[in-house]
Parts: C-alpha cells; structure tokens; sequence
C-alpha cells in the first residue's frame, strides 16, 4: 500500500482595513507529506536496508516513480517525486500464533513533484 502522497499550499490571511466584505488569502509556500509505503517482505528488502545504510555515511537525495496500476496491472499514473531520502523503515513483526504476511514498512520524504 501507499499513502500520503498529498501537498498543500499554505495560505496566509490578510485583513484589509474597511474592507469587511472579506479577507485577503494570499498563497504562501508548499508542503509534501512524507509518503508511507507498506508490503510484504520480499528479496528486494535487502535494497530497501541497503539505501537506508547508505544514508549513514552521507545524506543524498535522488528522484521516485510512484505508479499507480489497476486490477490487471496496466499502468493507470505514475508521480514522479524529486529530493527523495528515506526516513523510516520499521521491520515486519514475526509471530508463531499468527499466519498474516511479514509487512515490511518505510518511509521517504520528498522535495515535490517533477513535470510529466
């Protein structure tokens, strides 16, 4: 699963003086919310934890596809992000009462959105 691909804009309120009809809503700067994925682990896992490692020794950001497919796995869009690093990774919970899928998750952080 994926979530919290979104952005806003902040809006900053000005009140003009003898204007009462309304309030001025200028826009401001932008945030993207930090994308949360989660999946079964699998053998790519070990790329995860090693991009991850990576990070240790020095910060690099780098560019992501998200790509959203439907049911028959045509592709339906894809977001292309930019200034990509990975924030969190938490893994699965392993459990002899339980026979659910070992879900992996991890986080990344993100600069925006690049055209087309």
């Amino acid at each position: 699963s994926c979530s919290g691909l979104a952005f806003e804009v902040k809006i900053e309120k000005r009140e003009e003086g003898g204007n009462q009809g309304f309030v001025h809503q200028l826009p401001g700067g932008i945030s993207y919310s930090n994308v949360k994925f989660t999946r079964p682990l699998n053998a790519d896992s070990a790329k995860i934890a090693k991009w991850f490692s990576d990070m240790a020794g020095q910060v690099k950001r780098t560019t992501a596809e998200i790509t959203a497919l439907t049911p028959n796995g045509q592709e339906l869009t894809t977001w292309k992000l930019t200034g990509v690093i990975p924030v969190r990774w938490a893994a699965p919970d392993f459990s002899t009462d339980s026979a659910k899928a070992a879900l992996e998750t991890f986080e990344i952080a993100h600069h925006g959105f690049l055209p087309g």
